[in-house]
């Protein structure tokens, strides 16, 4: 109701009329006889009194209706979410090695606005879950990056920032499970975005620090200190294979998932995902991974991709591989799949792969991994050895049949 609207007068079908009023005079009529007359509507000052309360309960509607819109405009949440197209900070490259040493304090001090918590609820009812993680803010309009398996399969999903006592709902923008990255969105602006180190500065031996929400316990996050163990390693997991991986003996633990690997600069050369564990036969101590800017770079113009409406479909070679067992380098070719490009091309059974587009494999995870980041349509150069000679193909990929998964 709009408050142009005229008040309402009587007649109006709305409003109920007022019953008319008997008068009776009390002067008697000659002879002794009472006269009655029917007044033809109340008295004046009745009638003032019958206006001033419809005027006051008309304009008692009115306040309700407002006050009901802005309650109603208040709770209502968007049904369209703001997607961030702002360019993240990537660092310039240097032309020397960084040789400082890292200043724990001062890097947890620059980076703690950049770094967020994750939780997120799985399942619904009585077998309601939470998974915990940690974020990085890429731009200053709520854009954070996490791992896949940090929101995987939520219904859910809050971050905390900063400073703040109370968690933000979170949207998940787009994932990538095979690359364990995430997308996530947030409402709000003026954050601190962090800085991607330039993908060619990190060196093994380099310091670093992994920042998280170590075992989601009370308070800020935690910092551990380390270094750069090694680059380019590849692990397989549950979800296919995660190359181009930085190993680190900096502790990562539960609860650091999707946080920041950070220089002596302050900036961010990966994203913590795994630790490696022992078993039976294995031992394992301080070895976690993150991935590389160098993965993460191209993997955000994927998910912004997919946040925008755009489909990504890995490409499909046709091999089915194992690992070597003698100690060597390379993937061994188990079995050609019919009718596919590594068919096509001339690939064959107990080919080893060694390299993919100028990339060196070690094995089957670093082929899984080469392949999954192409499309349908991309070419790519396959080096293999057969014989002791070294053989190079190249190859169309093909869109992947369901049946591959």
């Amino acid at each position: 109701m709009s408050s142009s609207l005229p008040p309402p007068t009587y007649g109006d079908p709305f409003v109920p009329m007022p019953p008319p009023f008997m008068q009776a005079s009390a002067t008697g009529s000659p002879g002794g006889k009472k006269s009655f007359r029917r007044s033809s509507g109340p008295s004046r000052k009745r009638l003032l009194w019958v206006l001033a309360i419809v005027a006051t309960a008309w304009l008692a509607g009115l306040f309700g209706v407002y006050v009901g819109a802005r309650v109603l405009k208040d709770d209502t949440t968007p049904s369209a979410v703001r997607v961030s197209t702002q360019p993240v900070i990537v660092a310039a490259p240097r032309d020397e090695p960084l040789d400082q040493r890292l200043d724990v304090a001062a890097v947890n001090a620059a980076l703690a606005p950049s770094v967020v918590a994750v939780s997120s609820d799985i399942g619904s009812g009585a077998a309601i879950g939470e998974g915990v993680g940690t974020g990085v803010v890429l731009t200053s309009d709520g854009q954070i990056l996490t791992n896949a398996h940090v929101v995987a399969d939520s219904t859910e999903v809050r971050v905390r920032l900063f400073g703040e006592l109370d968690p933000r709902d979170a949207k998940v923008l787009a994932t990538d499970p095979g690359n364990d990255l995430a997308l996530l969105q947030v409402d709000v602006t003026g954050l601190t975005p962090a800085t991607l180190a330039d993908p060619a500065s990190t060196r093994v031996g380099d310091e670093v620090v992994a920042i998280g929400f170590a075992l989601d316990l009370d308070g800020e996050a935690s910092v551990t200190l380390g270094i750069v163990s090694a680059l380019d390693r590849t692990i397989l997991t549950d979800t296919g294979a995660l190359d181009g991986l930085i190993q680190t003996d900096a502790a990562i633990s539960s609860g650091n998932s999707g946080g920041p690997l950070v220089n002596a600069l302050g900036q961010v050369v990966g994203i913590n995902t795994a630790v490696a564990r022992g078993d039976s036969e294995t031992a394992a101590s301080n070895i976690g991974f993150a991935i590389s800017v160098s993965q993460v770079l191209p993997e955000l113009e994927i998910l912004r991709a997919q946040a925008a409406g755009e489909d990504f479909e890995s490409g499909f070679l046709g091999v089915l591989l194992e690992d070597r067992t003698d100690g060597g380098r390379g993937a061994p070719v188990a079995e050609i799949v019919p009718d596919s490009p590594a068919e096509g091309e001339g690939l064959r059974v107990g080919d080893i792969v060694i390299e993919i587009d100028g990339q060196e494999i070690y094995g089957s995870g670093g082929v899984i991994g080469a392949i999954r980041d192409n499309k349908p349509g991309d070419e790519v150069t396959v080096v293999i050895e057969r014989d002791g000679k070294e053989m190079t193909f190249v190859v169309i990929l093909a869109d992947r049949p369901p049946e591959a998964g």
